[in-house]
């Protein structure tokens, strides 16, 4: 008994001793979960966006799109938040996975990434002017819907997809540095 108790202190005091030298965000790996985040995002909602086209959202008349406005704004939002969920939590967990310590710490890293891109890429386009907009050069369809009532709504949908995002990322980090756990449970049986 006394034997595996000097084991057990030894353990803790090396994965103290890891923890302090490797532990912290590791940028390297949050860098490669954002990029993941990123590319899974994307492939989500260009699936999503050809579901749309597949059922004919794109295809409503003006009449249509105006009684069912607010479905297809509130399904919209909540098959982005989704989207974007899963894509932050699998970006999370690739980068608390490359990261033996602190996976919440390494998910916050990839999601606090992706926000900063976002703004550097907002400010660049406020800057830079419509010429440069992607989005007003593409012809997609727009819901006729009132200003204020965009505006409301899209503030709402800011926030959660802000929150969603960083939450999904944290999980997905803590279930990344999981696996170093178990590795470290299995190398040392009880």
């Amino acid at each position: 008994m006394l034997q595996r108790f000097e084991r057990d202190t030894d353990m803790s005091a090396v994965r103290a001793r890891q923890r302090e030298e490797f532990g912290g965000v590791n940028w390297g790996a949050a860098f490669f979960g954002w990029l993941v985040a990123v590319g899974l995002g994307a492939l989500l909602v260009g699936f999503l966006a050809a579901a749309g086209a597949a059922v004919g959202v794109t295809d409503l008349a003006d009449s249509d799109a105006a009684g069912n406005a607010r479905e297809i704004g509130i399904g919209g939002a909540i098959g982005l938040l989704a989207a974007l969920a899963i894509a932050y939590s699998c970006g999370g967990y690739v980068a608390g996975r490359m990261s033996r310590f602190d996976g919440a710490r390494q998910g916050l890293g990839s999601w606090l990434i992706g926000m900063i891109v976002t703004v550097v890429l907002a400010i660049a386009g406020a800057l830079l002017g419509a010429e440069y907009n992607v989005l007003e050069q593409l012809d997609l369809p727009a819901l006729p819907a009132g200003d204020s009532e965009l505006a409301s709504g899209g503030v709402l949908a800011l926030v959660l997809v802000v929150l969603g995002t960083l939450l999904a990322a944290l999980v997905g980090g803590k279930a990344g540095e999981r696996y170093h756990s178990k590795v470290d449970r299995a190398g040392f049986p009880e």
